[in-house]
């Protein structure tokens, strides 16, 4: 298993279960031992649902990636040109809300082709700035972008149930090297 024979393309309306899916399991993985098991449970069934994954699909804000070996799905990420926090500067940012691997793929480079892809979108896309918020806690995360040219540059809130978290805003140029 290597990141060489990954393809990626954008997600379409029928790929909405497909995320929901994938996006619950792996985000289970990767905070569900650090939460209690009722926050988890509404949190991925208020942001995993179909239903929400179609509704960001249709919003033409969101924009999903599919990364597949294969044909089976290793990894996905969401763009989001919506909102940002005051401490985004830049004339068109836009949010990298998701990027996430299976579980048995992590270091493997499926990461890093996602985060091509993302970035590539991004400036083809006309966006100045792409921002993230990463879990204070998540070392290999926040290394993970860090080798990616991210920049802490703030805090933001992120709740789970009952429990809120806090999140650095990590952001880049999309103009800048990796």
């Amino acid at each position: 298993m290597n990141a060489y024979n990954v393809s990626i393309r954008e997600a379409t309306d029928s790929d909405s279960g497909l995320i929901a899916a994938f996006g619950a399991r792996t985000f289970e993985d990767s905070f569900g031992f650090f939460n209690k098991q009722e926050d988890m449970e509404e949190y991925l069934s208020s942001h995993f649902s179909e239903e929400s994954i179609r509704s960001q699909l249709a919003d033409g804000l969101s924009t999903f990636l599919l990364a597949f070996e294969d044909d089976q799905v290793v990894g996905y990420s969401m763009l989001y040109a919506g909102n940002h926090p005051d401490s985004i500067i830049g004339s068109n940012p836009v949010e990298l809300v998701r990027i996430y691997v299976d579980r048995h793929r992590i270091g493997k480079g499926y990461g890093s082709k996602l985060m091509e892809v993302c970035l590539q979108k991004a400036k083809i896309s006309g966006h100045d700035k792409i921002w993230l918020g990463v879990w204070e806690k998540n070392v290999k995360a926040i290394t993970f972008y860090e080798k990616w040219g991210f920049k802490r540059i703030g805090m933001k809130e992120f709740v789970i149930g009952s429990d809120v978290q806090h999140d650095f805003i990590m952001e880049r140029s999309t103009n800048q090297a990796a």
